[in-house]
């Protein structure tokens, strides 16, 4: 499953231009090859029995004096973000043939896609912190080549250094977490913490479970590294659903999901850190998306959200698990739906992406509208769609664990009904807005056909990996827990008062964006919509909490080194160069002065000794 991928990103790297002609046909056959594994590695594994579907292959051994090898991991968990990666990740691929046609690097841009998904393979199929945190690394390393990739442009260059330094904040929480755990346990391997940690909580677990949730936050855009997601969009369309979708941002879930038994047991300070974390970053994600214009950072606000539901279910144990994964799965289908069926938008409006701009689209692009408006339809939560099972689950599950954080999610739901639906009124229903140049029109098959097989994901998956509790029998062998199988209830409390604010999230939109005109500019709105549109002021807050005060220290230091440090050095300097100067003045190769200054100072020496002979 790595080989692959690895190999396309290194062919096309190593021959460069020679690969230009038939480069991304390539990048499109070895990633679908790395597919056609998964599934296979799928199949063998469901025929074996509940106990025996963990599958260890080592490599070799990597750090011989610290006991660490090389190894991957084949179990229900990983094998299940392995399919996610690769299938979607697939579709991608193919996508971006019809989407970077016109771009002359458009083998570079497979080059770095291949390198993606390796680097993401590698994450969720080591069998160590070790081997994950090379693949975290190398996630990071091709998300700041991606959201670049477009280097002449200024915004993509400092969107991508962004993403890299903030990322850095995350994964040295990560890598102090990885120290903590070698020190308290002697070994970084799953298999060896399993029956070490399974006391419980204490204060070292606890400790590294707040480090491990500090890694997750910055990969998966949570409270308060989220700042980065957003200017991640000055990418290429593909890469935000890669991203967004199947990749990068469900690293932090998978962390959290993959070391649960260890450092987040149910109950504990740390599990209810990560609820709390998912909770807040689910309103404020939905809260940006309600003021974006701009239809692909409306939908990085709801990636935002989306995550924030995952690491909530993540946070509430065994119980939560499934349905965190499901969602997980079944957003992978329907955000990489909406992500690209923004992009089909774009391709057809000249790289528009002001949805004031848009409107009445659905008549110029009606694949593209149907796929979307079934996305929409998904995320929202519509009966019977995938994330209405999926999502509805985590909330059910946070009100009867944890109520406070399982009413705010219900109210999530329903600030999500009205972003996503002003996102579906503005762009594709009302009257036209778009200017005199621009020509909609639909985008070619290959563009067209992976928008169709992900809404049909995003159709049935969910029902598929909920009811009678099919995903978490699945994995229940990779995540421990002895609890009963979750079960949906499709007339509990919590579900029907989702689907009524959700109704009037919908509603309200209709009413603002759907029967009334949408005006051709921004208005200047509320100092709630203010404060949405600049994201929460999370930008203003990191400059205030950390920028300017690191700028102060920084100053501070390059003064302390100026002024003391190489003050007291040259200023040591400076004295033995003067007394050197002054002393040299009396060196005026005349016999007689020296002859003059022996007898002064035979009579001084004289002088002196006389006197201390007399005391």
């Amino acid at each position: 499953m790595i080989a692959f991928p690895l190999l396309g990103a290194f062919i096309l790297l190593v021959f460069n231009r020679f690969t230009n002609r038939w480069g991304h046909l390539l990048g499109v056959a070895m990633s679908l090859a790395s597919f056609v594994v998964a599934v296979l590695a799928f199949f063998e594994l469901i025929g074996l029995g509940e106990a025996e579907r963990r599958r260890a292959v080592h490599l070799y051994e990597f750090i011989p004096n610290m006991k660490i090898d090389m190894g991957l991991l084949i179990d229900p968990l990983s094998i299940s973000f392995a399919l996610l990666i690769t299938g979607v990740g697939s579709l991608i691929h193919i996508y971006s043939i019809g989407y970077m046609s016109h771009d002359e690097h458009r083998r570079r841009f497979f080059a770095y896609l291949n390198l993606f998904v390796a680097a993401m393979l590698l994450l969720v199929l080591a069998d160590n912190y070790v081997g994950l945190f090379i693949g975290w690394e190398g996630v990071g390393l091709a998300s700041y080549l991606l959201i670049g990739f477009w280097q002449f442009k200024p915004s993509a260059a400092v969107a991508a250094k962004k993403a890299f330094v903030v990322n850095r904040v995350g994964d040295f929480g990560l890598l102090v977490g990885m120290f903590v755990i070698w020190t308290s346990f002697g070994s970084l391997a799953f298999k060896d913490l399993d029956p070490i940690t399974a006391s419980g909580e204490n204060g070292t677990t606890l400790a590294i479970g707040l480090l491990l949730l500090l890694g997750a936050c910055g990969k998966s855009a949570q409270l308060p590294l989220q700042s980065w997601l957003l200017d991640a969009m000055e990418g290429p369309t593909p890469v935000s659903a890669l991203i967004h979708a199947a990749t990068m941002v469900t690293a932090g879930v998978y962390l959290v999901v993959r070391s649960g038994a260890f450092f987040f047991p149910e109950g504990s300070g740390a599990a209810l850190a990560v609820a709390i974390v998912g909770a807040a970053t689910l309103l404020a994600g939905a809260i940006i998306g309600c003021a974006k214009d701009d239809i692909k950072k409306g939908l990085a606000g709801s990636t935002m959200s989306q995550i924030g539901y995952m690491m909530l279910g993540a946070g509430l144990g065994p119980a939560g698990y499934a349905f965190a994964i499901g969602h997980l799965i079944t957003h992978g289908f329907f955000k990489a739906d909406l992500f690209l069926g923004a992009g089909s938008v774009m391709h057809g409006m000249n790289d528009e992406v002001d949805m004031r701009k848009y409107g009445g689209l659905r008549k110029f692009m009606p694949l593209t509208f149907v796929t979307f408006f079934i996305g929409y339809l998904a995320i929202i939560g519509f009966p019977l769609l995938s994330g209405y099972f999926t999502k509805d689950g985590i909330i059910e599950t946070a009100v009867h664990h944890q109520p406070v954080l399982g009413w705010l999610a219900v109210l999530g739901a329903g600030i999500t009904g009205f972003y996503m639906s002003r996102m579906v009124f503005m762009t594709f229903f009302g009257q036209k807005r778009w200017a005199d140049n621009a020509h909609p029109h639909e985008s070619p098959l290959v563009m067209t056909v992976p928008l169709m097989i992900l809404s049909v994901g995003a159709i049935f998956l969910g029902g598929y990996l909920v009811l009678g509790g099919t995903l978490y029998r699945f994995l229940r062998p990779a995540v421990g827990g002895e609890v009963e199988a979750p079960t949906f209830v499709f007339t509990s409390t919590p579900g029907l008062a989702t689907l009524a604010l959700v109704a009037v999230g919908a509603a309200f939109a209709w009413m603002k964006y759907g029967r009334a005109e949408v005006p051709a500019v921004q208005p200047r709105g509320s100092f709630v919509t203010t404060f949405a549109r600049r994201d929460l002021y999370g930008d203003a807050l990191n400059e205030s909490l950390f920028m300017r005060p690191g700028q102060w220290l920084t100053r501070i230091a390059v003064f302390f080194d100026n002024r003391g440090v190489d003050g007291l050095v040259n200023g040591l300097a400076a004295g033995i160069g003067g007394s050197s100067g002054r002393l040299r003045r009396i060196q005026t190769g005349f016999a007689r002065t020296y002859a003059l200054s022996i007898l002064i100072g035979a009579a001084l020496l004289t002088g002196a000794l006389l006197l201390v002979g007399t005391i």
